[in-house]
């Protein structure tokens, strides 16, 4: 089902968990889940990951993560303050270690010329902070998006995890 660079990834994080002890949490939009269901995908993966929380809409952002309907006004769903406050939020109400979220535009429409398809925020709330990248990943397909902005937040948690708490 993923790519062996995905399945890589996730088996590197469950060893790591394993090793550390942490545990993590996702907090999905554009990717609707990919994320959870790579680490998930991984024999053992229950050792490490609390849940995952889909928030494809502005209102399960707020319902479900947390996230101030202030905050999401102000910047929109596809911002750093955004993905800072999902990522936050998830930790906290999934009570883990650390936990990553992803919003974007994954496209083929719903691009503006401030927010492309393509342009993706992440976020990983961790023991000593909460991390952001932000990527233009260009107008290459729904899939490829979805697909790279997976393999983006699984080295996100990880560069995270590496750092220690």
């Amino acid at each position: 089902m993923f790519d062996l660079e995905i399945r890589s990834l996730a088996a590197e994080l469950l060893n790591m968990s394993l090793e550390r002890g942490f545990t993590v949490a996702t907090v999905e939009s554009c990717t609707g889940g990919l994320v959870c269901g790579a680490l998930t995908a991984i024999a053992g993966s229950s050792l490490m990951v609390q849940g995952g929380l889909i928030t494809y809409s502005n209102e399960a952002k707020t319902a479900l993560a947390g996230v101030p309907v202030a905050l999401i006004q102000q910047h929109g769903a596809v911002s750093e303050p955004v993905a800072r406050a999902m990522a936050e939020g998830g930790r906290s109400r999934l009570d883990a270690g650390f936990a990553v979220s992803i919003t974007g535009v994954a496209g083929p429409g719903g691009g503006s010329v401030e927010k492309p398809v393509g342009l993706v925020h992440f976020a990983c709330a961790g023991p000593s902070g909460t991390r952001h990248r932000e990527r233009r990943f260009g107008a290459q397909s729904r899939d490829e998006i979805r697909r790279l902005s997976v393999l983006e937040a699984l080295d996100l948690l990880r560069e995270a995890v590496l750092a220690g708490p």
